[in-house]
């Protein structure tokens, strides 16, 4: 019995302990020998039920079952036991087989108190085998990423690849990680739906006792608003950088330009010949759109005159829209609008936020390119201010483009058929006023502008 690792108590009739292993009495500071008197009840935790004590101080077999004792240095432990009778002439002894469970429990407690903490916690989790195969994800990873758990179980995160970083990145990664060592990045990932997402992601080698990475766990920070705030933060820079440069453009520009227009106009007059005639005009529709282009510069650039008053928002969108509606392009379009009529009156300078409304619903009616579709607009009250949402049937934006379409001179139209100015125009009205613009857009199923403005 020395020999067994297990706690072994013999057992007399009315539960005294009449013998024990080494393992027995140096857990519990017993007597070694026969005619020992001491009570096995007197091992027992003080919070444990007087029905165990009963119990084990019987003759009745115990199956398997688990109770807290005390050793001898009156630290309480957990003891998985089972008492049965022993064989041999003395009928009346059992035998005390108990294996002493305290650290399996602390384990366990442990894995459940990290398994609770992974699975609720807001941050996605993955936890992969040393292939790199997923075999763990969180609620919060798939609602990251837009799969169900079953869909990313068995999968590399490649996955989720966005494309946006090469072999030679994820090469290194795993250099880094396969060594030992803990990494730490950003990263640009894929939703289902094909909307990136960006995360700041820590990747923590998984190693066993003999020193081997057997896994690789996985914690994201899901980053993406910080990442669209920074983005937004260098386009205003940006903006604020060419407003101040443009009054100074539209000046060098606008001076040589009216001079040649005029000298156009007077050749116009004067010069007979077609060919001629043709190419002045020519000249002079290009010299109109330079001009209009400067125009669009300086109301950007320059402080507006106007004066805000509280305004109809509904009563904006009508003008815009009765503006817009009878284009050429328009003529299969339906307009279909659902606005609140309890709106309550907005701040604003209603001539410069028509023109934002123009501006949209004219790139919505050029999106749809000339065939039949439809055109929604809505306006509802939110939380401190009014959403105005623009959508439209036609061709979608590409992702690539999404985020460049506030830009100066961006355009996705042909050459010659739009200055790129109307959204750069429109973005810089409507943050004057503390608002904002944003945009949603699936390639091939349409767009969706909203207009916030906040109550001011």
């Amino acid at each position: 019995m020395d020999l067994l690792p297990q706690i072994i108590l013999i057992l007399d009739d009315r539960g005294r302990i009449v013998d024990s292993n080494r393992t027995a009495s140096e857990t519990f500071g017993l007597r070694r020998g026969t005619g020992a008197v001491t009570d096995v009840r007197t091992l027992l935790a003080a919070e444990e039920p007087q029905e165990v004590a009963q119990i084990i101080g019987t003759t009745a077999v115990v199956d398997m079952q688990e109770h807290r004792f005390v050793r001898s240095d009156r630290v309480a432990i957990d003891v998985r036991f089972e008492i049965k009778p022993l064989p041999g002439p003395k009928e009346h002894l059992r035998v005390f087989i108990g294996q002493d469970v305290t650290q399996e429990k602390q384990r366990d407690l442990d894995l459940l108190r990290f398994s609770n903490v992974i699975q609720h916690t807001i941050n996605p989790i993955q936890i992969t085998d040393a292939s790199g195969k997923m075999v763990y994800v969180n609620p919060a990873f798939e609602r990251a990423s837009g799969y169900r758990r079953e869909e990313l179980i068995g999968q590399n995160p490649r996955l989720l690849s966005s494309g946006r970083h090469d072999r030679a990145f994820w090469a290194g990664v795993w250099s880094h990680i396969l060594a030992g060592k803990v990494w730490v990045g950003k990263i640009e990932n894929k939703r289902k739906d094909g909307t990136e997402f960006f995360s700041e992601l820590v990747i923590s080698p998984i190693v066993n006792p003999a020193g081997t990475v057997v896994g690789f766990l996985g914690a994201h920070r899901d980053i993406t608003e910080q990442i669209i705030l920074e983005q937004q933060l260098v386009r205003s820079q940006r903006l604020e950088s060419i407003g101040t440069l443009a009054a100074g453009i539209a000046h060098e520009v606008g001076n040589p330009l009216t001079a040649i227009s005029s000298l156009v106009q007077v050749l116009q007059r004067t010069v007979q010949d077609k060919f001629a005639t043709e190419k002045l005009g020519l000249i002079s529709s290009q010299i109109n759109r330079i001009t209009k282009i400067i125009r669009d510069l300086v109301d950007f650039s320059r402080p507006s005159t106007h004066v805000a008053k509280p305004t109809d928002l509904n009563q904006v969108i009508n003008d815009a829209l009765n503006i817009v509606r009878y284009g050429k392009k328009v003529k299969d379009i339906t307009f279909d609008l659902d606005l609140d009529a309890k709106l309550p009156p907005i701040r604003i300078v209603p001539d410069q936020i028509v023109q934002v409304f123009i501006n949209i619903l004219m790139n919505a009616v050029d999106a749809i390119d000339g065939q039949a579709g439809k055109i929604n607009i809505t306006s509802r009250s939110i939380d401190g201010g009014i959403d105005v949402n623009i959508s439209d049937t036609g061709k979608g934006i590409p992702p690539g483009e999404l985020e460049k379409i506030f830009e100066p001179f961006y355009t996705t139209k042909g050459v010659g058929q739009g200055t790129g100015l109307g959204l750069w125009v429109s973005y810089g009205i409507v943050k004057s006023f503390e608002g904002d613009i944003l945009v949603e857009s699936v390639r091939g199923q349409g767009s969706r502008f909203i207009v916030r403005l906040p109550h001011r």
